[in-house]
Order: C-alpha cells, then sequence, then structure tokens
C-alpha cells in the first residue's frame, strides 16, 4: 500500500503518462498515440494536400510525414487574431536500422548493423531487452504504403565484453558505435531470412514486399513510479514524451477565449531539426499561414498575428544531480517536484529573454504553479532546444521551459510525479488566457 495517500492524483496521473510512453514506442507511434487522443475529443483532420475549409470555434490537427503534429483550435469570436503555441518534440536519442541491416557472424551469430540517432549515453543501452519499432513501406496492388511496425517481444540485446576483457570499461572507456554496440539478433537459431520473415509476419504482408523501413531501437525497461514514496517516475523517453503529453492534455482541456490556439510536437530535435518535418522546417509556417488564409483573411494579417503571438518551448530540463553537484550553476539549479523550469543562455541556446521569461512567469502565477529558473555553469555549454531553431521560420516572442529530469539521454531516465501535473496546469492556463502583447514593451492577460 502506499504509504504517501497525498500523492495519489499525480501518481494516477503519472501512470497515465507511463501508458502514453508504452503506446508511442517511435517519433511514427507517438504521432498515432496523439492524433487518437485528437479524434477521440472530436478534433477534425485536416492535410496540407487538400484545401482547408475551417469554421470558427472549431479544433484540427494535422501530421506531416507520419511524425510530426500539430493541432489547433479556433475561437467563437477572434478580435485580434493572433497564436499562442506550445511546441515539443516526438523523437528521443536511440539507434536506427541500415536499410541492409543484417550481420551475419562471427560464429553462426546474427547482428543488426544500426547507426545512432542523436546523442545518447551509450553505456546505457548495454545488457538490456530491447526491440523494434517505427514505420515500414510496403507495396500493394495500388504502389506503396505506410504501415507502423513495433515487435511486442524481447528481441535483441547489446552485450557487454566482459570487464576480463575490457579492464578499462570503468575507467572512462570510449565505446564505439560499429563495434561495440550492435544488437544481437540471434546466437545460431535464425537465419538471415527469419528476421525478414518476422518483419512481414508483423505487418501482414510477404517478406519481398518490404520496400524500405525506418525502424529504431526500443528499451523494453517498463516504466514505473520509484521511491518508498513513489514520487519519481522511471521510463525511456521522458525527454521529451513528457512534455509532448502534458501539452496535449492542457491544450485538449483548454478553452479557447480569443485566441488561436496550436499544438505542435515536431520531429528530429534530437539531430537537429534540419527535416521537413523538423522544427526548422516550413511546416509550422505553412500551417500558421494557411489558418489564416483559410479565415479569410490576408498576407498582412498573417504578419500582423505573428508579431502579437507566443510560443511556449517545452523540453525538459537537467534536475540537480545529487552525485555530481559540481556540474551545475551555484543557483540557477533546479530540482524535481519543485515546478516548471524557465531556461535561459546568454549564447541564446535557448529562446528566453525578459520579456518572454516574464509574460510566462506571470501566466504561472495566475495557475498557482511554481517557476524555477535553469542556466548552466558558465564555464560548462548545454546543449539546445526547438525554440530558437522553429524562430528561424516563424519568428515570434517564444520561452523555453521544460520539466526537471535525471539523466537525460540515457535509455532509462527519471523524473517527478508532481511536475506533469504543474505542466498541465499552466499550459491549461496559456491556452485559456489571451494574451496581449504590444511589441515587447508590455503584453496583458484576458480571460
Amino acid at each position: 500500500m502506499n504509504p504517501d495517500q497525498a500523492n495519489k492524483p499525480d501518481q494516477s496521473l503519472s501512470r497515465e503518462l507511463l501508458d502514453f510512453i508504452r503506446k508511442s514506442s517511435s517519433m511514427f507511434h507517438a504521432v498515432d498515440t496523439i492524433q487518437t487522443a485528437f479524434k477521440e475529443a472530436g478534433f477534425q483532420e485536416v492535410k496540407e494536400g487538400e484545401e482547408w475549409k475551417l469554421e470558427l470555434g472549431k479544433t484540427y490537427y494535422l501530421n506531416r510525414n507520419g511524425s510530426s503534429v500539430l493541432a489547433f483550435r479556433l475561437p467563437e469570436v477572434m478580435d485580434v487574431p493572433h497564436f499562442q503555441i506550445a511546441a515539443s518534440h516526438t523523437d528521443s536519442p536511440t539507434f536506427k536500422l541500415k536499410s541492409k541491416p543484417i550481420l551475419e557472424g562471427p560464429d553462426g551469430y546474427l547482428r543488426l548493423d544500426v547507426e545512432g540517432y542523436g546523442g545518447m549515453i551509450d553505456s546505457t543501452w548495454f545488457d538490456r531487452p530491447l526491440t523494434l519499432a517505427g514505420r515500414c513501406l510496403v507495396e500493394t496492388q495500388e504502389g506503396v504504403e505506410s504501415r507502423l511496425v513495433y515487435i511486442d517481444k524481447d528481441l535483441l540485446v547489446i552485450p557487454n565484453a566482459p570487464i576480463h576483457f575490457n579492464r578499462q570499461v570503468n575507467k572512462g572507456y570510449e565505446f564505439n558505435h560499429q563495434r561495440d554496440l550492435i544488437p544481437v539478433f540471434s546466437a545460431g537459431a535464425c537465419k538471415a531470412e527469419d528476421f525478414y520473415a518476422m518483419l512481414g509476419q508483423s505487418l501482414g504482408v510477404r517478406p519481398d514486399k518490404i520496400l524500405a523501413t525506418d525502424l529504431f531501437l526500443v528499451n523494453r525497461a517498463q516504466p514505473a513510479l520509484l521511491g518508498w514514496k513513489e514520487e519519481m517516475v522511471g521510463s525511456p523517453k521522458l525527454d521529451n514524451l513528457q512534455c509532448a503529453f502534458a501539452s496535449m492534455k492542457a491544450f485538449i482541456g483548454a478553452k479557447s477565449p480569443g485566441a488561436i490556439n496550436v499544438y505542435a510536437s515536431f520531429d528530429n530535435e534530437e539531430v537537429g531539426s534540419l527535416t521537413k518535418q523538423g522544427a526548422m522546417s516550413t511546416f509550422l509556417k505553412d500551417s500558421l499561414r494557411r489558418i489564416i488564409l483559410a479565415l479569410g483573411l490576408g498576407e498582412a494579417e498573417y504578419q500582423m498575428a505573428l508579431a502579437k503571438s507566443f510560443l511556449v518551448s517545452c523540453d525538459n530540463a537537467h534536475a540537480l544531480h545529487p552525485n555530481r553537484a559540481d556540474l551545475y550553476d551555484p543557483i540557477n539549479r533546479v530540482y524535481m517536484n519543485k515546478g516548471i523550469v524557465i531556461k535561459e543562455n546568454a549564447a541564446q541556446s535557448y529562446t528566453t529573454d525578459a520579456f518572454s521569461q516574464a509574460v510566462f512567469k506571470k501566466i504561472c502565477q495566475r495557475a498557482g504553479v511554481p517557476v524555477q529558473n535553469f542556466a548552466n555553469r558558465s564555464d560548462l555549454p548545454g546543449g539546445g532546444t526547438l525554440g530558437n531553431i522553429s524562430n528561424v521560420q516563424v519568428s515570434l516572442h517564444s520561452v523555453d521551459i521544460g520539466l526537471a529530469q535525471l539523466a537525460m539521454h540515457s535509455a532509462y531516465e527519471t523524473g517527478g510525479i508532481r511536475d506533469t501535473a504543474y505542466m498541465i496546469r499552466a499550459l491549461e492556463e496559456f491556452y485559456s488566457t489571451v494574451i496581449r502583447i504590444q511589441g515587447a514593451q508590455s503584453a496583458s492577460f484576458d480571460r
């Protein structure tokens, strides 16, 4: 029995988050899971290759490449057109299967040829059950068709070399992706054709009908609530499915009083976003522009709308590590279960500035949500995220926020159970408030 009854609502929400992560085994599955939630909430699908006929008061969604998704809610009455956007990403660091995946041998082994996707902590991928997920393009009578695949089985393992043969492994050993991080598919019982037969069976097609794949390794370690009082959540892909989930829940639950509310979750953030479906693509720009035009407004109204709009870039942040506090700024450090993190950086790795920070702090204040500030040590550069990347295409007032977690880019990460609820509450307030921006001089807030 849980000894802390006060945590029950946060634990229940965390279990919902973990179920979302289980269903989101690849970026393609994440988008499918998000779109299913939108459909169940009554959203209507629109497609980039078709005409949009939009109505005020209605909700819509679309995707690009099956791995990035965008949804929007139009207000009942729109006095001053502008957008209020929360954006996250669907991908996480992993390993991607190459087009010719079968490495035969030595001595009867079958291995899969993979390459790194994103900046993962290599050592965390060893000696754990793994599987494959993603999409396959298959031949049909009409042409080709994309199908999702998830092999629901402990299928693969990347074994460590024994310490007896690698005495340096605990002394700063550098792993080689082509030599050390190749997963084992069979120890001798399978042949190469068995791999393709397995894929064909999972897809419901003959193996020779599989034309191309986007398949990724998936950590099969089960998400869980951690600790005696279950105040932590442990899972693969917390970065950034925790933010994708929380912003989705807030978006569906909020009411739009006057702004055009937008939810976006992009693919390929972990590899730079330089794709047709990444944050630096035209996906956001094209969609926002089409919304304005479909409402009977023009290019000038689109540009004016952008000038009055606000973007919240949601991507997780680094909680203070109890064993390595020396790696963190002495005062700009953040903690699990203590609220939303606002991230800032003088070199603009994060898009936060004083104006956007003040606006979002006011939103959190209205929601009763605690806020923390994060900055890296001045002698230790950190990473970036999608806020400033998306601003290349669509220049908006924007703030970078996240939820504090441990072991970012590990195969298994740790966060706080309260923080998902904090994010949902803050973003519900963001979506339910009309933010009226005047340049970078002032902003007012209306319900």
